[in-house]
């Protein structure tokens, strides 16, 4: 699958989806995947992620939206330059959806907050695609 990228506020994500035929159950209508995003900082300053807020679009479903602190139980500082990565995974009723949703980071040179949007990322069964 194609990975998506956008930089805003010099924040720069990177989203790399891919399915998971291993626990995915077709015949159930449970399509699994997994998504790893890196997060770097462009910037000049040192950054804080605080808070992540996604939308779930999935073909047969209802949109789900998903706020929490932080990103999988951490809530990464990166300075000038650094990267940040980690996987996680949404789980589909049907073979063809899409992610997207923004982060919440904090500068920490004046503990102003800004949001920073994470693209579009397409979630489709590969066997769709043929």
């Amino acid at each position: 699958m194609p990975y998506s990228v956008q930089i805003t506020e010099g924040i720069k994500i990177k989203v790399e989806p891919g399915f998971r035929d291993d626990l995915s159950q077709i015949e159930n209508h449970s399509f699994i995947f997994n998504y790893r995003v890196t997060v770097t900082n462009t910037n000049n300053f040192s950054v804080q992620l605080l808070l992540r807020d996604w939308y779930i679009f999935d073909s047969l479903s209802e949109i789900r939206i998903v706020s929490g602190e932080g990103v999988i139980g951490q809530q990464p500082i990166l300075k000038p330059g650094e990267s940040f990565s980690y996987t996680s995974g949404c789980d589909l009723n049907s073979e063809v959806g899409f992610m997207k949703g923004y982060y919440t980071f904090k500068r920490l040179d004046d503990d102003e907050l800004f949001r920073v949007t994470v693209p579009i990322f397409n979630l489709e069964f590969p066997a769709k695609l043929n």
